[in-house]
C-alpha cells in the first residue's frame, strides 16, 4: 500500500489553493462540501470562481503565490498551470509540514485525491496511487450505481440510533449483530427504496420494536463455519465465503491460506493461526478442536478457514464431529480444491477424452508404515493421479508408480504455488522429473500431477503466460475477470 487512505475533517479548517483556473475551481468544489474555509491566490480567477469569490464562499488573494501564505493552513493545493510555481508551492509546504496536492503530478504531491462516491454520511474513495486516474474514475462510475441513492440517508438514521443500542445493547459483540440484523433487514431495505422515511414516526415505531425484540432476546450461541479458502488466488473464494469471513468474530486459518484472502476478513476480527508444517512445530488437531469449541461456546462467529476445500485431505471431517459432539451449530462452506485450481491455472485438464478417464486423489504422505496406497490401482493406464503434499516424497512416489508397472516416461508436473503470482511447473516424466524439481528447488505447497494429461501443459498454459486471453475493453466480463485474478492482467 503505497498511501495510507484517511478521511480528513476540514470543516471550518483553512485551505490554501494556488491556481484561479478549471482544475483548481474542480478541488474547490469538493472542499466547500468538506465545509473547508478556502483561500485562493491567484492572479485571475475563471467565472466560476469568480462568482464564488463574490459570493463570499472563497476568499480569493489577487497576485502570486508567496510562503507565507501556507502559514497556519491545513493543506494546500497547487494547481497551476506552470510546472515551476507547482514546484515551488510543494516544496514550502514540505518545510512548513503543510500537506500538499500537485494536480497531476504524484511526485511532488504529499497526498492524493482520490476518486469519490458521495452519498454523505457514507463516502467511498478509490484511488490508484496516482498511477492510473481513469481506471479509478471507472470503478467510481461503477460504485456509483451498485450503491443506493439514499444510503446517506439509512446511515443518518443508524447514526441516530447509536446512543440507544449502546445504552441497551451492554456486550460489544451483541450490537455489532444488531447493526448487521438491521442493514440486512425490512427497515434498511425500506428506507433505502423509498418505501419508508427515515424520520416518520411509523419507522420509528418500528424501530423501537426491533431494539426491544434484540434487547430481551437470549444470548445467541456461537457457531462455526468451516470454510474453504481455495489454492490461493482470492479471486477463487466464494461468495458464502466471503460473507462468513466477514462475518467472523474470530478467524482460525492454515498454512496454505493466502494473505490476500485473509486480507478480507473483517479488520476487527481475531485471527490465529493454527497452521501445521512437516517437520516443524504447530498446533495439534486436537488443539484446534478444543479451541473450536471453546470459542464458539464463548458465543463467537468463528471462522475455520482451510486452503483448498476442507472435506479433501483438509481434516474438517474430525473438527465437525468434535462440534458435534458438543452440540455446537456449524455449517461447511465449500472451496476449490488444490487439484482443480492449480490444474486449470497450469493448463493441465484433469480429465480428457483421450488421455484420462479416471481421477485419483491421494495423500502424498506415503513412505514406510504411513504408506496405505493401492499402488496397483494407480498404475492402472487411462487415469490421471494427484498427489497432495507429496513434494517430499517425490523420488519414493516415482519409484512406487514404477515398481508396480508404470512406464518411466510417464508424464507428470509439479505445481509450485498454484493459482497464485509466484506460480511455476515443472514438466518431465516419472524418470526425470525428481532431479528437475530438485534443480529448480521447488519449495511446498506443491500439487504432483502423474498422468498423460500433464503433456498439454506447453500447449494449454495460460496463468501469466503472453498467450492469455486477455480482455481488451472494459466491460462487465472484464471487470469481473480483472478484479477476481489480479494477477492475470498486465497494463
Amino acid at each position: 500500500m503505497d498511501y495510507f487512505p484517511i478521511f480528513l475533517r476540514l470543516s471550518t479548517e483553512p485551505v490554501l489553493v494556488v491556481g484561479g483556473g478549471e482544475v483548481a475551481a474542480r478541488k474547490i468544489e469538493l472542499l466547500l462540501r468538506a465545509g473547508a474555509r478556502v483561500t485562493v491566490v491567484a492572479p485571475e480567477l475563471n467565472p466560476e470562481l469568480a462568482a464564488r469569490a463574490a459570493a463570499g464562499e472563497i476568499e480569493h488573494i489577487l497576485g502570486e503565490f508567496h510562503p507565507e501564505l501556507l502559514d497556519g493552513k491545513r493543506l494546500a493545493i497547487a494547481a497551476t498551470d506552470k510546472h515551476s510555481v507547482n514546484a515551488w508551492v510543494a516544496h514550502q509546504a514540505e518545510r512548513r509540514n503543510v500537506p500538499v496536492n500537485v494536480v497531476d503530478d504524484r511526485e511532488l504531491s504529499r497526498f492524493i485525491v482520490p476518486a469519490i462516491v458521495d452519498r454523505s454520511p457514507v463516502v467511498v474513495a478509490v484511488g490508484s496511487s496516482g498511477e492510473a486516474p481513469v481506471l479509478t474514475r471507472r470503478l467510481r462510475e461503477r460504485l456509483e450505481s451498485f450503491l443506493p441513492q439514499r444510503l446517506g440517508i439509512l446511515a443518518k438514521l443508524a447514526g441516530s440510533l447509536r446512543s440507544a443500542v449502546k445504552e441497551r445493547i451492554a456486550r460489544p459483540s451483541n450490537r455489532r449483530r444488531f447493526w448487521e440484523s438491521f442493514f440486512d433487514g425490512e427497515i434498511a431495505s425500506d428506507v433505502l427504496s423509498g418505501r419508508a422515511e427515515a424520520d416518520s414516526e411509523e419507522t420509528r415505531k418500528r424501530l423501537e420494536g426491533v431494539l426491544e425484540d434484540k434487547v430481551h432476546a437470549s444470548v445467541r450461541p456461537g457457531e462455526v463455519a468451516l470454510v474453504g479458502a481455495g489454492p490461493g488466488d482470492p479471486g477463487l473464494l466464494t461468495l458464502r465465503a466471503l460473507r462468513a469471513l466477514q462475518n467472523a468474530d474470530v478467524v482460525l486459518y492454515d498454512r496454505l491460506v493466502s494473505e490476500e484472502v485473509l486480507d478480507l476478513a473483517r479488520r476487527d476480527a481475531d485471527r490465529i493461526y493454527v497452521g501445521k508444517a512437516a517437520g516443524a512445530a504447530h498446533v495439534s488437531q486436537q488443539e484446534i478442536n478444543d479451541l473450536l469449541v471453546r470459542l464458539a461456546k464463548e458465543g463467537k462467529r468463528v471462522c475455520r478457514l482451510k486452503g483448498g476445500d476442507p472435506f479433501i485431505f483438509g481434516r474438517g471431517g474430525e473438527e465437525l464431529e468434535a462440534l458435534a459432539a458438543e452440540g455446537i451449530s456449524f455449517e461447511v462452506v465449500p472451496g476449490i480444491t488444490a487439484a482443480a485450481g492449480c490444474a486449470a491455472y497450469a493448463g493441465i485438464p484433469l480429465t480428457h477424452r483421450d488421455h484420462a478417464q479416471a481421477l485419483t486423489f491421494v495423500t502424498g504422505h506415503c513412505k514406510g508404515e504411513t504408506d496405505r496406497v493401492d499402488w496397483a490401482l494407480l498404475a492402472r493406464p487411462g487415469q490421471t493421479t494427484v498427489f497432495y503434499m507429496g513434494l517430499g516424497h517425490l523420488e519414493n512416489i516415482a519409484a512406487k508408480l514404477q515398481a508396480h508397472g508404470v512406464p518411466a516416461d510417464r508424464a507428470a508436473a509439479v505445481i509450485e504455488e498454484g493459482t497464485r503470482a509466484e506460480q511455476r511447473v515443472v514438466t518431465g516424466t516419472l524418470a526425470d522429473l525428481p532431479a528437475k524439481v530438485r534443480a529448480a528447488d521447488v519449495k511446498s505447497p506443491a500439487l504432483l500431477i502423474v498422468g498423460e494429461v500433464a503433456r498439454l501443459h506447453d500447449t494449454l498454459r495460460w496463468f501469466n503466460s503472453t498467450a492469455a486471453q486477455r480482455p481488451t475493453l472494459l466491460g462487465p466480463d472484464a471487470w469481473a475477470y480483472a478484479t477476481q485474478s489480479e494477477g492475470r492482467l498486465s497494463a
